[in-house]
């Protein structure tokens, strides 16, 4: 069982927490965003009580300079040091923070986790794309429909995209088989730049997602099955939970109403649409989008639509949970088991 990973954490430490007097701790750092999850258990599940989260692009520049810049790690640290005050403050027993694409693919990403530890007291693991794919199974597998035999899970995230195929296996989901593109919000935003967005542009980023997804098409032959009515999709990002939130028309964006919710294929490609004609200013005025992501969300909008170019599934479903709360449900899993 993983150690508390920071001092004074509350107790002895995970090795002697019980289970229901427990708290749990699950943050998640990725190539835009720094988010965190406090909870409790609660049956088989768990109750949130405290939460954070703050866009950092920590994976700013990355694709050019293939390095995590100076001031992006300073941003990055300062949110990180709000999530060990607020572990501190929680009195976390269980605790497991990880990182994902940015430190991955940086040549200083090991250093720069070593400078967390320093400077915050707080441990992250530099995960890999498939388990990456594991806990966001775990997060999200109750929002899938047990009688469909087959899902695609994508993850649209801010350095890279994920998609998992997936096959119901008796009582349970299994991957068959996952990529990690090198296709995120953040680098193709620096490409498409921050205003008005070229159509060519934007069409040749639809087209280049389709193209790097080509290859795992051909190696699981998903299209029969998905012409059968034998596949479902869900999708696990910021773009389709913004893009479920302005399809419902939210004058400000509830959890509750997008978490679950569906997205038919003709909605997504009018709002996708509808978010091409606006500028900087109109995308940002936007109550799901605001200022901090109208920069980002055709990016995603471009990734989706060349996912569903090689999947055209007439509607799928909206989870605004993943990684975090796979963390969670794996902490609450290894607490059971050290009973």
């Amino acid at each position: 069982m993983r150690d508390s990973g920071f001092p004074d954490a509350g107790g002895n430490g995970s090795r002697s927490a019980h289970r229901d007097n427990a708290v749990f701790a699950a943050l998640d750092l990725g190539t835009n965003n720094c988010r965190l999850l406090v909870a409790r258990p609660q049956g088989d599940s768990f109750r949130v009580i405290d939460a954070f989260s703050r866009i950092v692009r920590l994976g700013e520049r990355l694709g050019s300079t293939g390095e995590l810049g100076m001031s992006a790690m300073d941003r990055t640290v300062d949110a990180l040091r709000i999530c060990a005050s607020k572990l501190q403050r929680r009195g976390v027993t269980l605790y497991r923070g990880v990182a994902t694409e940015a430190c991955r693919r940086a040549r200083n990403g090991g250093a720069f986790v070593a400078r967390v530890a320093a400077e915050t007291g707080l441990s992250l693991e530099i995960i890999e794309a498939r388990e990456e794919a594991d806990l966001a199974l775990t997060g999200c597998a109750s929002l899938l429909d047990p009688a469909v035999p087959n899902a695609l899970l994508f993850d649209i995230g801010g350095g890279s995209t994920e998609v998992t195929w997936l096959a119901r296996d008796g009582e349970r989901w299994s991957i068959v088989d996952s990529v990690s593109l090198a296709i995120g919000v953040v680098l193709l935003a620096e490409r498409l730049g921050r205003d008005r967005v070229c159509p060519d542009a934007y069409a040749g980023l639809v087209e280049e997602t389709a193209q790097a997804l080509a290859a795992f098409e051909a190696t699981n032959v998903i299209g029969p099955k998905l012409s059968a009515g034998a596949v479902q999709m869900l999708g696990t990002s910021g773009t389709v939970t913004t893009l479920s939130g302005i399809r419902q028309e939210l004058p400000r964006y509830e959890r509750a109403l997008v978490d679950g919710s569906s997205l038919d294929l003709a909605d997504i490609r009018a709002v996708c649409a509808e978010l091409r004609g606006l500028d900087w200013k109109g995308r940002a005025a936007q109550p799901c989008i605001g200022s901090e992501r109208a920069d980002l969300v055709l990016a995603g909008c471009a990734i989706l639509e060349g996912i569903l170019k090689v999947w055209p599934v007439p509607r799928l479903k909206v989870a605004d949970r993943g990684l975090r709360e796979g963390i969670l449900l794996g902490l609450m899993r290894e607490a059971t088991a050290g009973r």
